[in-house]
């Protein structure tokens, strides 16, 4: 018995010694470990305090941009248009700027679709990735055969001091309070901001009219259907609820009250094209589609009498 008593202390100090053995390690692993994490923070912390870490101008900033419809890169807004919208004083460190809260404030630009903003370490920098708004129409708030006039005329090219010019002379110039540019999907851009921002900008030829939220919809149908066609639309007028007139090179289109049937009247109004070679198109009041099964061409009572 005395002998089992002896061995069975020795077992019992061996393994007290091995777990006082373990337990050290773990202490000086932990030690390690901490060391090891502090000394890695103080490293990123002198490295992130060195000169080098500063946005000091706008070579330092990489933007990517392109239109909301993914196309190729329109170059509406320059670099240095892009630049003076960021707000951004130099020299600034970088780790101060947060790129979510420029990322918000392009985004409330309203030529700005989409917009995210990362740091760039190596080099140290900013990479802007943002989706213009590409303006395919000039939307008035009602009908101004003033502007309108000025749009239309051959003499117009797209520039913004064309329109401005033309308004003037016509004295008109309050009514360019009343034009905003539009989207494909249906959002309206205050002319004047959109201009002061890009004066050489190209205006586009295509006037909308009277276009409200209701009808949002109905235009991002419309508009898709003509892009896709070879049909040539100036004016798109939603002001009558119950007659939505488009002018074309056909003439005047009658569709109705905006509904659905939209895509498939334009396609119908692109059959139409061979139109001049059967009808004197002077001759011709309007096209009516509002039924795209039947259309019909209405012509003035004074071609009808020249011809009896």
């Amino acid at each position: 018995m005395a002998g089992i008593l002896s061995v069975s202390r020795i077992n019992l100090a061996q393994r007290r010694q091995k777990l006082r053995r373990q337990r050290q390690i773990k202490v000086i692993q932990a030690i390690w470990r901490t060391v090891a994490v502090t000394g890695f923070a103080s490293a990123l912390l002198w490295v992130a305090i060195q000169p080098m870490w500063v946005l000091k101008d706008s070579e330092q900033i990489v933007i990517k941009s392109g239109d909301s419809e993914a196309r190729p890169r329109t170059q509406l807004l320059t670099q240095k248009d892009i630049y003076s919208l960021l707000g951004l004083s130099s020299p600034q460190s970088l780790w101060r700027i947060e790129p979510s809260v420029i990322a918000d404030s392009l985004r409330k630009q309203p030529h700005i679709a989409q917009a995210t903003v990362n740091r760039r370490l190596l080099p140290p920098g900013l990479i802007i990735e943002i989706q213009e708004r590409v303006p395919v129409a000039i939307a008035q708030i009602r009908k101004d055969q003033a502007v309108t006039n000025c749009i239309l005329a051959p003499s117009f090219t797209g520039k913004p001091s064309n329109i401005q010019s033309c308004l003037q002379n016509s004295n008109g110039a309050n009514q360019e309070n009343q034009l905003g540019l539009l989207d494909a999907s249906g959002v309206l851009m205050p002319m004047a901001k959109y201009i002061s921002i890009n004066p050489k900008v190209k205006l586009p030829q295509m006037i909308v009219i009277g276009l409200t939220a209701q009808y949002k919809l109905f235009w991002t149908q419309m508009y898709k259907a003509i892009s896709q066609s070879s049909l040539k639309v100036t004016e798109i007028d939603f002001q009558d609820p119950t007659n939505l007139i488009l002018k074309t090179e056909l003439g005047n289109v009658h569709l109705g009250s905006p509904s659905n049937k939209i895509p498939e009247q334009i396609q119908v109004l692109v059959q139409m094209r061979h139109l001049p070679t059967k009808v004197n198109l002077r001759n011709i009041d309007y096209i009516d589609l509002k039924n795209p099964t039947t259309p019909v061409v209405q012509v003035n009572q004074k071609s009808r009498l020249s011809d009896k």
